[in-house]
């Protein structure tokens, strides 16, 4: 088991609601050498009794469970992030199977994300992830416990750490390989930012689409696996914009004459 791989993905659950469950996926992630749980906004307490019975021998997990309030702070470290959904949503990206994604994770500090118990993750929080997975079930009832959800993808990464790391490799799927290692996931969010403000500055977002371009604009760059030179390269290029756009807003109206 390679306890150094596992040791670098976080487990982040969105808005748990059930202490029952937070305390069964704490127990899951022992079972499997997974001991970072990030919870976002939870409406349970993962110390009360319930949680803790569940944990069983895993309390210690609960214990040093991390407590945030966005998803955008849950990732922050992390260089990868899977998000798990269970059905096909509008967004035109494939879904995977379990056993193919979940390796790519052992190879940086990662997250692997699951939405709330009642609704799974949005369309804006499913904008954080590169890659998504989605575990095959039956039709005539294909929506599982979380709890469940989260203890196959947790066996699943069990099982590729059990693997020599050039053979772990030579299964890995991955999205293109960029020329450095890639840039932390809150580097990126602070890039998306920055472009849609610039894009909005000089016109070619409006406000009314702005939501609907900045998914697009995440998709083409979350493929392609930036490092953080290049996000620092298109960072200076959103800058050189802001300022010339500035610069020709400060002009008098006769430097144009001729």
């Amino acid at each position: 088991m390679d306890e150094i791989a596992l040791a670098r993905v976080r487990i982040v659950l969105v808005e748990p609601a059930g202490a029952l469950n937070v305390g069964s996926i704490a127990r899951a992630m022992k079972n499997m050498g997974l001991r970072k749980l990030v919870l976002v906004n939870p409406y349970c307490d993962p110390l009360e009794e319930d949680a803790r019975k569940m944990a069983v021998h895993a309390r210690d997990i609960l214990e040093e469970a991390v407590i945030v309030e966005t998803l955008a702070e849950a990732i922050a470290p992390c260089e990868r992030a899977i998000a798990t959904t269970a059905r096909s949503r509008s967004l035109p990206t494939a879904l995977e199977h379990p056993s193919e994604a979940l390796p790519w994770l052992l190879e940086a500090p990662a997250a692997l994300i699951f939405g709330p118990e009642d609704r799974g993750l949005s369309n804006e929080e499913l904008n954080y992830a590169r890659r998504f997975v989605r575990i095959p079930s039956s039709d005539a009832y294909p929506s599982l416990n979380l709890a469940q959800a989260v203890a196959i993808c947790c066996y699943e990464l069990f099982q590729s750490s059990l693997n020599e790391p050039r053979d772990l490799s030579e299964r890995l799927i991955s999205p293109p390989v960029s020329l450095g290692p890639s840039a932390p996931l809150e580097l990126i969010e602070g890039y998306y930012r920055q472009l849609e403000a610039v894009l909005l500055k000089i016109g070619y977002l409006y406000p009314h689409t702005a939501k609907s371009r900045m998914e697009k604009f995440r998709r083409l760059f979350n493929r392609s696996g930036l490092s953080a030179d290049e996000v620092a390269m298109l960072r200076g290029i959103l800058s050189q914009v802001e300022w010339a756009v500035s610069a020709r807003d400060t002009l008098e109206p006769e430097s144009f004459e001729f």
